[in-house]
């Protein structure tokens, strides 16, 4: 393998490399913000204040109102 093969193959490695942790990443933003509507949603049930419901999951209370 040349030099150009060897650099273009690192590149490509490390692109692939920070491709999977920017997924990983937003995997878990996902999954925190679905965490926190199903909180939000519970509390909405318990007849819990909106405007405390958002403070604590860090959602705005216009989510929290259109949350049925």
């Amino acid at each position: 393998m040349g030099t150009q093969e060897y650099l273009l193959d690192k590149a490509e490695r490390k692109g692939v490399e920070k491709g999977i942790k920017e997924g990983i990443r937003k995997g878990i933003e996902k999954g925190k913000r679905e965490e926190a509507i199903a909180i939000a949603l519970e509390f909405k049930k318990m007849g819990i204040p909106i405007a405390d419901i958002a403070r604590g999951t860090g959602l705005s209370v216009e989510e929290i109102e259109k949350l049925k």
